[in-house]
């Protein structure tokens, strides 16, 4: 049986110790495709995550006519070993004006910016359309410099849905701002190489970004001529449970970051990933704490579970850079001010920054917006919070299918969390835990 539209995770009684394995990163997962694709004959990606918004980037890649086989990983659920065969920087053709091959990125912004980029290499017409929110989402920064390449891109309101009518080969110039997303800059540099693109990036921290930064290191260290790449575990679904480590479930003051009782084994230690400073920055209450916390420095998306940490911390703490948070799977500066305050939490929402001050929270019952990162950072409140529970919990497949399983689970590989059906009480066996 599927999830149910409710749950309420019942608080845990006392610290446990764990060891909590997670899937591999979708970031590093959906460009090792995309460059595997671009690569000449077999290339096999090993530990990549499964779930939604891999699927969709596996799928499109098929549609196109790439063959990509999957198999299962003994080691892990939400795990594949995916096989792809290149060719050799050669995009398949797509169909015609009047009747363009058509490509689903449901909600997932790196398949529908990195698509983008990669079908104008090919020859053709193709159409990329999404979910709703996808389609309230920014491209028009990235549709702005593929044009500049010479692309035609048919887009009403510079948004998905989106016709795009490859040309192969363009060699050139163009600018491209990743004020809005980073995603528009990584979806150029993936493809420059083949595209024979220069570009020239322009926008918030464009020198610094760290998502850019993994764009370009993958494609120096990537297998051109194909070969074995392995995917390491995802940093900011690791995120939630160093903060499940991080609670203050009893009066018990942590002396240090580095003993925590539960931790994520094999930590991403080779820099592509910017929450994998995580661990290092939380908000830990009776650890020195820092008094701001930026998006665009110290975290990426895990800057969400710092948030939701931080009323239980003894000073206040200002989340800086937010605005890229606002044009994701949600409006998510609003959503998490919102949320918080109806636990109780003081927070001030001042342009794109958050404060949040130290508060007694209660329970509540949390929208999750379709945001798997929101029913993920709430499900970790409810570890210490009587009574919350969460409306639409299988949005979690986006990126964990299997998350609550992993809360639910057993020490030392779970935390032991008990899961209800938020409507009827009844606890969730194990097998209904699953985001299908």
């Amino acid at each position: 049986m599927p999830l149910p539209d409710s749950i309420e995770i019942i608080p845990l009684e006392k610290l446990v110790r764990a060891d909590i394995s997670v899937p591999g990163s979708k970031s590093i997962t959906n460009r090792a495709l995309i460059l595997a694709a671009l690569a000449e004959g077999e290339t096999t990606l090993s530990g990549a995550l499964w779930s939604e918004d891999t699927t969709v980037m596996v799928e499109c890649l098929q549609d196109l006519g790439f063959m990509v086989n999957v198999r299962a990983d003994p080691l892990e659920v939400c795990n594949r070993t995916i096989t792809v065969y290149g060719k050799g920087g050669t995009v398949p053709p797509g169909g015609t004006e009047a009747q363009p091959l058509d490509l689903f990125v449901g909600n997932a912004g790196t398949a529908a910016r990195f698509l983008a980029a990669f079908v104008c290499l090919g020859k053709g017409f193709y159409r990329l359309h999404g979910v709703p929110r996808m389609h309230e989402r920014p491209q028009a920064d990235l549709f702005r410099a593929l044009a500049q390449l010479g692309y035609r891109i048919d887009a009403p309101g510079e948004k998905l849905p989106a016709v795009i009518c490859g040309a192969g080969r363009r060699e050139g110039k163009c600018r491209v701002s990743i004020g809005q997303s980073s995603q528009f800059g990584s979806a150029l540099v993936l493809c420059a190489r083949t595209g024979g693109w220069q570009i020239e990036v322009t926008g918030e921290n464009a020198e610094e970004s760290a998502y850019l930064k993994m764009t370009s290191a993958l494609v120096k260290i990537f297998p051109q001529r194909g070969g074995a790449f392995p995917i390491e575990p995802d940093a900011s679904s690791g995120s939630y449970f160093w903060a499940a480590g991080a609670l203050p479930l009893s009066e018990m003051r942590l002396e240090s970051r580095d003993r925590l009782p539960v931790t994520v084994p094999s930590w991403p230690s080779s820099g592509l990933q910017p929450d994998a400073r995580f661990p290092a920055i939380m908000p830990v209450r009776g650890v020195p704490t820092p008094l701001v916390i930026s998006r665009a420095h110290d975290l990426g998306d895990s800057i969400m579970t710092a948030i939701v940490l931080a009323p239980f911390i003894e000073h206040a703490i200002v989340f800086s850079d937010l605005g890229r948070l606002r044009v994701q799977e949600c409006e998510r500066v609003a959503a998490l001010r919102t949320e918080l305050g109806k636990c109780g939490a003081e927070v001030h929402e001042r342009g794109d920054t958050l404060q949040i001050f130290p508060s007694t929270l209660h329970g509540a019952e949390i929208e999750t917006y379709n945001d798997h990162r929101m029913a993920m950072c709430f499900a970790i409140l409810g570890l210490k919070v009587t009574g919350i529970r969460l409306n639409n919990p299988a949005c979690v497949k986006k990126t964990f299918p299997d998350f609550f399983q992993k809360l639910a689970a057993l020490p030392p590989h779970g935390l032991g969390v008990v899961i209800r059906d938020g409507r009827t009480g009844t606890e969730l066996p194990m097998e209904e835990l699953f985001a299908e």
